[in-house]
Order: structure tokens, then C-alpha cells, then sequence
């Protein structure tokens, strides 16, 4: 699969002109500086004098004093409004919200309401700037995110290191880090042991150590001493670049529910401007004391009520903030859709190698037959020094003492094993086929052990064997029971490893329905018969270049992201970045309390909208209701969404 190119492009708010409708409200607009305060603070003084001057019937505060004081009051915190309402009626987009603040405030003043007037323009720049600093606060993730992309590497180059851009390194080149610096590039660690912070990765703060040659990955920060590490992917390929990239790109893929709002608004605000059109001249022809001012003033609640500022600005801050807290806890949704699909998932099918075992081979037993441990061991490392197979590479973790053994005319028999010369004495290492087609006897003791057996014969004798197994990562066991817990009741597990070896792994962490020795075309056959009942929404998780197609085939795709393969990375919809199979569960709930604050938001706003609105049409409800019916209600969705940020997932 071909990869693209990773942009990392810088995360700020667009500027006035880069903002469409579809943004809801103008935030980028309005920095968080002192500056941005200013028009508020001049509109509000005045507004308050004004009032003043009002209350106490100031004799010179009267006609055109009057209105030139409020016009100067209304101008700060009008003018943008109005003029972004101009911008939206030349792109003919008239029904927005500063079109409908712009009408309602100047028809204020038509009917002389100026104190209402400026307090409606005046509450929506302020509610612009609370909405501003919770819109920044839910970024807040993402930009330490950004924060943690080194900026320069020490490269070895002519006998020395040299401080590049990570982007012109190359791949094999050595880099040095200090103890404090992020590390630029992914790479193997040359040094004999290294203590990391991976939090920006990962969300763990517990700090990782590790030993030589182990992967080190970009962004995480070195702790201890100085390390040298051999970097083996490009800068636009590594792990951090991957990761800045998918969170960035995130909030491009809607979920369903934050388009249909779009589209409903859109419909919406035309519909409630023709209502408060009829408001304003229907009753003439029902009403005997018909005043048009008082139905001119209920039609301009109308539509100061009208602005769907509460829906098309909560509900989109909503999933971010939920894509925001998957980010800091290890996982990382590439689309707001996902959130929504997740909190759907009823059946989840499982790899096994990788997904709840570590995918490192362990020795778990050795049974040397009249033959000292040691030199039997000796025999069978020499001959699997000449394999890369995982299992070999098992087997020569052993410590064994002595000399090595030398080994001769070492071949591999094609699904059976190796067969070789060591010491002068032929050795055959491998499976039960390789002893039978050389007529070599195995104990019935073999038969019954389920782990991956490697058998070993000298000179045609049977001399023993090695177990070797995979171990269940820590959290696999709990990770099943949290499942139960909220609510996955089917759960399978598909792998490629023997059945027998499927079967033991199931059975302890208690998954009833299990299979092994699937090819990945079975893995995919399989997951496609539970799709075909419609009730079942699957989720699998994988790690390997075998099960991307059913990543691809599931309703979520669900990919280990520490040891997982590229193309599982690249296809999945979720990447876990701690290779945890717990997080599974965390994401589950991160989506379904995402889901919940979102339909909280809609509820509220449309209950009070319509409550308010009611009151309006019958002259219950001033201007100063509507502006809490507007700007007040999106606050209160903006700070339950938020909220989001400060949940706890355990």
C-alpha cells in the first residue's frame, strides 16, 4: 500500500475570511488577548451609563443625544456582526446568524428598544468570547500534542554530530539525544538501555524503560542519559508525524448526527424568519387593537431566538472534546463518524497474536531426554542461529554457558524444520513431520501439549524438546470482563495460530466462541457472517498486515498501534497507541458519554428555543430572554460539552 505524504500543518484558528457559515460562529475572529476584550468593555460601560441616564430621566440625555450615545455603544460590538452578515449575503448565504442579529438589533432601534438593542450585541460578542476560551480549552490536547514535534536531531556526520531538521535525515543515519530532548525520528536504540516519557504517544506517564536494540518511537522524551539511536523511518513516516496527522485530519470525517444539525439549521432559520414575518402583519387582520410596533418588537424576538448558535457550535465542540480525551488517553478516532459508530458496537471479534498475547515468544519449558540441559541446548541454538523465525529467535534468548557450537551444511525443510551438521553430528530441529519422515520415534508426552513444541533429535535419537509460548498481556483478562460489563455479550476471537493453541488462550480468558488455523480470507469470510445479520455492528481489533482486510470489512477497525503493522494502522478506523486491549473498553465509553453530552445539547437547545419562542409569539418575553435563549443556552452546551475533559474512564 502505498503511503501518503504526512503535511504537518500548524493548528490555529482561520481567520475572518476563512470562516464559512458552516462554522456556526466566527471564532476565529476573536483572539483570547486583551485586545479582543476592548469593544466589549466600551459597549458595556456605555450601555450602563445609558441606562443610568435613563433611569434617572437625565434632562440632556433625551432625542438625539439619546440615540447618538447608543449608537456609539451599539457600534464595537455591531459592526463585525453586521459586516460578516454583509459578507454572507454577497456569497448568498442571507439566513446566518449576523443577518438575523444584525435585523433584530437595528429593528430594535427602528422602534426605539436602543438599550435592548446594544444588550443583544453586546451579549453575543461576550458569549463569543466565553465560547472562544472553551472551544481553545477542548483543544488544549491536541496542541500539547502539536507541542511535543521535535523540532531539530543530532545527526552523525563527518565524525560528529550535527543539529539538522529531523525532516533531512535518512534512514540508517545515527542520532544522538540529550537527557530532556524529544527523540526527532523512530528508530533502534544503540545505547545499552534508555528510560523514556511516552505520555505524548501513549497517555501513560509511568516511564518506560527499555534495553538496546529495542524501538524507541519519535516524540518520546529521553530521561536518563545520553542515547544513541539508528533511526529506520523517515520523518513523514514516523509515529509522531502518523499520529499529528490523524488528530489534525480528525474533526474532516462529520458524524451523522453533526451534519443532519448542519442541514436542519440551514432549513430551520428561513422557516422561523417567514414565522416572525407573520408574527409581525398576520394579526392585523385577527387582531382588533392591533399595534405594530408591540407584534414588530415579538418578531424581532423571534428571530434574535432563531440563531442556531447553540446547535451548530456545542454539538461539532462536543466530538472534539470526546476526540480530545480518546487523544489523551492512547487512542486515537480519525473521524468524529467513528465516535458515533462505536457507541453502536454490540459483537466484538479479536486477533489473538498481538491483540490480547504479547507476540513475543517466550522458552516455557526445556525436556532434555539423557542429555545434559546445557550441551542439549547448545546443539539446538547452533542450528537455529542459522533461522529468522520468531521461535528461533525465542530459543536463542536462552543463557546458555560454553563455547558455541559450530554448525555445517544447515538446510530448512519447507514446513518441517532444519537439518544440519553440529560438531560433526547430524541434527534434525523442527516439527512431529520432520522425526516421521526420518523414521525417528517421538514420546506420546508430545502429543498432548497444546504451545508451539519444538522437537530435537542427534545422530536419528530423539533427544528432547522445547515449549514455546506466547504470554496473555497483562490486561487482557480484565479487558474481557470490562466488555461484559458495558455491555459486549459477543465476543470471538479468530487467529492463525493452531487451534489448540486458540482454544487454550480463549478458554482462559473465558471468549466461549474461538477459532484458529485461519488464513486471512477466513478471518474475513467469518466476520462477514456475523455482518450478515443486521442487528450485529462489529468492531475487530488487529495488529498484523493479515488483518487488514478485516479491518476494513468491520464497522470499526480497531488497530494496535505500538507493535501493529503499518497497513493495520493505516487501515484501521481506531489505533490504541499502548497496544492495551483495556483501552478498547475506554474508547467504548469516551464514545457512548461523547453520544450522550451531544443529545444532552440538542434537547436543551431545542427545549428552550421553543419554549422561548411560544412566550415571544404571545408577548411574554422580552429581548433579554432572547439573548439568554440564544447565547445563554450555547454556553451551557459549550461547558457541558467540555466536560468531556475532565471525565474519568476507569
Amino acid at each position: 500500500m502505498k503511503k501518503k505524504k504526512v503535511i504537518l500543518r500548524d493548528l490555529k484558528p482561520k481567520s475572518k475570511d476563512e470562516h464559512s457559515h458552516d462554522d456556526g460562529h466566527n471564532h476565529g475572529s476573536t483572539s483570547n488577548s486583551l485586545k479582543a476584550y476592548v469593544p466589549a468593555i466600551i459597549s458595556f460601560t456605555m450601555l450602563i451609563i445609558g441606562i443610568g441616564l435613563d433611569y434617572f430621566d437625565v434632562s440632556f440625555f433625551k432625542d438625539w443625544i439619546r440615540i447618538a450615545w447608543y449608537s456609539i455603544a451599539y457600534l464595537p460590538v455591531g459592526f463585525p456582526v453586521i459586516k460578516e452578515g454583509w459578507k454572507s449575503i454577497k456569497k448568498g448565504d442571507f439566513f446566518t446568524e449576523f443577518f438575523l442579529m444584525s435585523i433584530a438589533t437595528i429593528g430594535a432601534f427602528v422602534i426605539g428598544e436602543y438599550p435592548e438593542g446594544v444588550a443583544v450585541m453586546l451579549f453575543y460578542a461576550v458569549g463569543e468570547l466565553f465560547q472562544n476560551a472553551a472551544v481553545n480549552r477542548a483543544k488544549g490536547n491536541i496542541k500539547a500534542l502539536l507541542d511535543v514535534r521535535p523540532k531539530e536531531a543530532n545527526v552523525f556526520r563527518d565524525s560528529d554530530y550535527t543539529s539538522v531538521s529531523p525532516e533531512d535525515v535518512n534512514i540508517g543515519e545515527k542520532i544522538q539525544i540529550r537527557v530532556g530532548e524529544k527523540i526527532p525520528l523512530d528508530g533502534i536504540l544503540l545505547s545499552e538501555k534508555a528510560s523514556l516519557n511516552t505520555a505524548a504517544l501513549t497517555g501513560e506517564s509511568k516511564p518506560d524503560s527499555i534495553q538496546k536494540e529495542a524501538k524507541v518511537y519519535a516524540g518520546s522524551i529521553n530521561l536518563e542519559s545520553v542515547i544513541e539511536v539508528e533511526v529506520t523511518n523517515k520523518f513523514e513516516d514516523s509515529s509522531i508525524a502518523r499520529i499529528l496527522d490523524l488528530v489534525q485530519n480528525a474533526t474532516a470525517r462529520k458524524s451523522k448526527t453533526e451534519l443532519f444539525i448542519r442541514q436542519f439549521a440551514r432549513i430551520y432559520t428561513p422557516i422561523v424568519v417567514f414565522l416572525a414575518i407573520g408574527v409581525t402583519f398576520i394579526p392585523y387582520f385577527f387582531v382588533d387593537d392591533y399595534v405594530f410596533r408591540d407584534w414588530l418588537y415579538r418578531a424581532l424576538i423571534f428571530l434574535v431566538i432563531s440563531c442556531p448558535c447553540a446547535l451548530v457550535i456545542s454539538i461539532p465542540l462536543g466530538y472534539f472534546g470526546g476526540l480530545g480525551a480518546a487523544s489523551k488517553n492512547g487512542i486515537l478516532f480519525k473521524g468524529a463518524s467513528f465516535l458515533d459508530v462505536m457507541t453502536k458496537i454490540n459483537t466484538l471479534v479479536m486477533d489473538k497474536t498481538g491483540t490480547v498475547t504479547k507476540g513475543v515468544f517466550k522458552i516455557k519449558e526445556v525436556k532434555a531426554i539423557d542429555w545434559n540441559e546445557t550441551e542439549f541446548m547448545q546443539y539446538l541454538m547452533a542450528m537455529e542461529e542459522q533461522s529468522t523465525h520468531p521461535i528461533a529467535k525465542a530459543i536463542l534468548e536462552y543463557k546458555a554457558e560454553g563455547e558455541d557450537f559450530e554448525t555445517q551444511d544447515v538446510s530448512e525443510i519447507a514446513g518441517k524444520g532444519l537439518k544440519g551438521i553440529v560438531n560433526g553430528k547430524t541434527v534434525l530441529v523442527g516439527n512431529k513431520a520432520l522425526m516421521t519422515t526420518n523414521n525417528i520415534d517421538v514420546p506420546s508426552e508430545t502429543e498432548s501439549i497444546v504451545e508451539s513444541i519444538v522437537l530435537v533429535a542427534i545422530e536419528n535419537q530423539f533427544v528432547g524438546y522445547v515449549v514455546i509460548a506466547d504470554e496473555l498481556k497483562k490486561d487482557a483478562k480484565e479487558t474481557i470482563t470490562a466488555l461484559h460489563k458495558v455491555g459486549i455479550k459477543n465476543i470471538m476471537m479468530l487467529s492463525g495460530d493452531k487451534d489448540s493453541i486458540t482454544q487454550q488462550v480463549a478458554k482462559e480468558l473465558n471468549i466461549e466462541n474461538a477459532k484458529g488455523g485461519l488464513l486471512p480470507e477466513d478471518k474475513l469470510n467469518e466476520v462477514e457472517i456475523l455482518k450478515k445479520n443486521p442487528e450485529n455492528k462489529v468492531a475487530f481489533i488487529g495488529d498484523g498486515i493479515n488483518d487488514a482486510p478485516v479491518l476494513a470489512a468491520s464497522n470499526v477497525g480497531i488497530a494496535m498501534g505500538g507493535l501493529g503493522s503499518d497497513v493495520a494502522i493505516e487501515t484501521a478506523d481506531v489505533i490504541i497507541q499502548t497496544d492495551q486491549p483495556s483501552k478498547v473498553v475506554r474508547a467504548i465509553k469516551i464514545s457512548r458519554s461523547t453520544r450522550k453530552i451531544v443529545w444532552q445539547n440538542i434537547i436543551l437547545a431545542f427545549g428552550v428555543k421553543v419554549i422561548v419562542l411560544i412566550l415571544g409569539a404571545g408577548g411574554l418575553a422580552t429581548m433579554w430572554e432572547a439573548v439568554f435563549a440564544d447565547v445563554g443556552v450555547a454556553l451551557l452546551a459549550i461547558l457541558n460539552a467540555v466536560r468531556l475533559q475532565r471525565m474519568s474512564w476507569d
